[in-house]
């Protein structure tokens, strides 16, 4: 019995590197980046939130009004808390990826270009988690589709 738990065991670590699990040194990084990531998008959020100048006059030449801005707080709030979730990590890194699309158009079409670079480094960023975590969106997909 115990050498069944083992293979079970074993299998289950192999099915779960296959499936793009980061190895050991990779998911040291991929949490380091995760907290980076989740503190940035704290600040953004609070910029947000406190009526920052700055991201206030941002948002007027947006043209979509004050809830637009509170809407972003609010997605970038709520991904930061979902990047420090295990399993909500890479659903988290998914979602901002997409909320930074957004934003890296919006400032290639209604600002200067060169405000998209912030922006851009996020992108990466968190593309990396989204993509570093992909085996914990597939499982928090499949427990979605088993119900």
């Amino acid at each position: 019995m115990t050498h069944t738990t083992g293979t079970n065991s074993a299998s289950r670590s192999s099915a779960t590197l296959r499936r793009g699990a980061p190895g050991r040194t990779a998911n040291v990084a991929l949490w380091v980046l995760q907290v980076l990531m989740a503190a940035a998008f704290v600040m953004a959020a609070v910029t947000k939130f406190t009526r920052y100048p700055d991201t206030v006059e941002a948002f007027q030449q947006i043209g979509l009004g004050d809830w637009f801005m509170y809407l972003i707080g609010a997605l970038e709030l709520a991904g930061a808390l979902g990047l420090l979730i295990p399993r909500l990590s890479g659903l988290a890194g998914l979602a901002l990826v997409g909320l930074l699309i957004g934003a890296v158009v919006t400032q290639l079409l209604v600002a200067e270009p060169v405000t998209a670079v912030i922006p851009g480094v996020y992108l990466i960023a968190v593309a990396a988690i989204a993509w570093g975590r992909r085996a914990r969106t597939a499982e928090l997909t499949s427990l979605v589709t088993r119900r």
